[in-house]
């Protein structure tokens, strides 16, 4: 499964510098002027794991190909957008379409780039995209209520649309949903308001290792666990740099991660999303599936021929298939297992599919 994260924020905020560093490219218009992103720029960029390399050497593989990840660089939300304010209605069509939703919030002062609002608060720009996300969504569920007269809607999508609808009606708590209902099925809602979230505090080159008085506001109230601390800029710079000058600059500001691996973690993490591996002489290859995937799913991620003739799967672990060096090795040390249809893959096996077609 490829993995698709929308940057999403209000107008100058950074988003498309962000876009660009993450992507490694400059596909994406920056400039200091609200709505200089008008249709969504798309990247795919492959998800740095160190166990390819390591994988591939013992397998001796021609190539290494790493799983993917797609980032959407969105037009800029202003207030009013859910009634059609700004570019609100396209920009909130291509959130629809996203896994995850990157929130990119200012937490700078700067008099040379332009803000839509006259002082920096980062809460109150989250609560802007929030409500007007809320708002799109009672709008739609609404609509779908009415429709549903003519149109029955299946029961568990209904109650879902009514749940969300009273939440939000009464501030409640939407995370609770992931408790009473199937991610698929939430997903399936197409619902704004209720996708999993990464904040990303857009910071200057002097706050990135400790933040300052706008992120710590921030962290009080939503927290840490998806929040992350990123000098947009300082990571565009970063990617213009050749190897030995990007690991020097990085010891020189103290930065010990680029902000792709570290918003690659927390999106893996938020959508509770691991890697298995195929192992061989013609490539080594990540593959992105859902914890706790049977290894039929697992097979229908390469191909639906091999979840629909799925017989068993060849599989090691990770740590294993390195130190026996190989398939052959793991075999003869009793390292390697026969998997059936209800095996659980594990973030890290690597794995071989047997099938019929």
């Amino acid at each position: 499964m490829n993995l698709r994260c929308g940057i999403v924020g209000l107008p100058n905020v950074g988003k498309s510098t962000l876009f660009n560093a993450l992507t490694n490219s400059d596909k994406a218009q920056a400039a200091n002027f609200p709505f200089c992103t008008i249709d969504p720029n798309i990247g795919i960029v492959s998800v740095p794991d160190e166990r390819l390399n390591n994988l591939a050497k013992v397998s001796n593989s021609k190539k290494i190909i790493n799983a993917t990840i797609s980032f959407v660089d969105i037009a800029g939300l202003v207030k009013g957008a859910s009634k059609g304010e700004g570019l609100g209605n396209k920009f909130l069509s291509h959130i629809r379409e996203v896994d995850a939703i990157i929130h990119l919030i200012r937490c700078f002062d700067s008099k040379d780039i332009q803000n839509v609002n006259p002082t920096v608060d980062p809460i109150r720009d989250l609560e802007i995209i929030e409500t007007e996300m809320k708002l799109a969504d009672l709008d739609s569920i609404q609509k779908r209520l009415e429709k549903n007269n003519k149109k029955n809607i299946e029961d568990k999508q209904l109650k879902i649309l009514k749940i969300v609808q009273n939440s939000i009606d009464n501030e409640g708590d939407l995370s609770l949903l992931k408790k009473q209902f199937d991610k698929k099925l939430i997903n399936q809602s197409g619902l704004l308001s209720i996708k999993p979230k990464i904040f990303v505090c857009n910071v200057d080159e002097k706050s990135i290792q400790n933040g300052n008085e706008y992120t710590k506001k921030f962290m009080t109230k939503y927290g840490k666990e998806n929040t992350l601390i990123v000098s947009a800029d300082i990571e565009n710079q970063i990617n213009q740099l050749e190897n030995d000058e990007k690991k020097n600059y990085m010891e020189m500001i103290g930065l010990k991660n680029v902000g792709l691996d570290l918003l690659i973690q927390k999106g893996y993490k938020i959508l509770e999303l691991e890697t298995f591996f195929t192992s061989g002489p013609e490539e080594t290859r990540g593959w992105t599936i859902e914890k706790n995937s049977t290894a039929p799913k697992a097979a229908g991620e390469i191909h639906s021929d091999f979840e629909k003739g799925f017989i068993r799967a060849e599989t090691v672990s990770y740590e294993d298939f390195i130190s026996n060096n190989g398939w052959v090795n793991s075999k003869t040390n009793g390292k390697m297992r026969l998997e059936g249809k209800d095996y659980i893959v594990n973030d890290g096996d690597v794995l071989n599919f047997r099938f019929n077609t």
